[in-house]
């Protein structure tokens, strides 16, 4: 773990095919800390999705942080950063196709996402997601 600080907590991983495995790890425990346990399962789907396209498109350090939004919002705010300035293009798969449902996943399950330009040196972009709080 690179950094927590109350509300928020955040990780590099290489892009290594265990990415995705430690960013799981991760999420899942960073969760249980803040007793959001009940969305478990959907964050670590969709940040499971997000590190995947990361690693299949682009090199480098792959950023995960989860942010916990105060009210009025209440939310969990995920962030998964690539150093690709590329945005991800969502797309419709056939049913018989091997990919293409991430972007698809992310949209369905989470309260709003999107896209926005890296602010590390280089560029790149991070994909967010929001998921509302429980309660």
């Amino acid at each position: 773990m690179l950094h927590t600080e109350g509300d928020r907590a955040e990780w590099a991983f290489p892009a290594d095919p265990m990415a995705v495995r430690r960013a799981r790890a991760a999420v899942r425990a960073q969760l249980a800390a803040w007793q959001l346990e009940e969305l478990g399962d959907v964050t670590v789907l969709l940040v499971s999705e997000l590190v995947t396209n990361s690693l299949r498109y682009a090199s480098g350090p792959i950023g995960v942080r989860l942010v916990r939004v105060p009210a009025p919002r209440e939310a969990l705010l995920v962030e998964v950063s690539d150093p690709l300035p590329d945005p991800p293009l969502a797309r419709s798969a056939a049913p018989d196709d091997e990919g293409g449902r991430g972007l698809q996943l992310v949209a369905g399950a989470s309260r709003r996402w999107g896209t926005k330009p890296g602010s590390a040196p280089g560029g790149g972009k991070t994909v967010w997601f929001e998921l509302a709080l429980p309660g």
